[in-house]
């Protein structure tokens, strides 16, 4: 398993899924559609998606001039 961090590559809209889809070694599309059928739940998914937004760091950059 990788570490928690929002990739530069491969992002949708905040790239939540895609960290947790390389987080857990599934596809980013799994990861997305799961999210989706879960929405239909009863339940704080759409605030986790952005508290997880907010709080996970962008992965760093391997072109970055710094």
């Amino acid at each position: 398993m990788s570490a928690l961090a929002r990739p530069a590559n491969g992002r949708m809209i905040g790239g939540v899924c895609a960290a947790l889809a390389n987080r857990f070694g599934t596809s980013a599309t799994t990861m997305r559609v799961i999210f989706l059928l879960s929405c239909l739940l009863p339940g704080p998914q759409f605030l986790l998606y952005i508290a997880l937004w907010v709080m996970l760091p962008a992965e760093k950059s391997a072109t970055a001039a710094w």
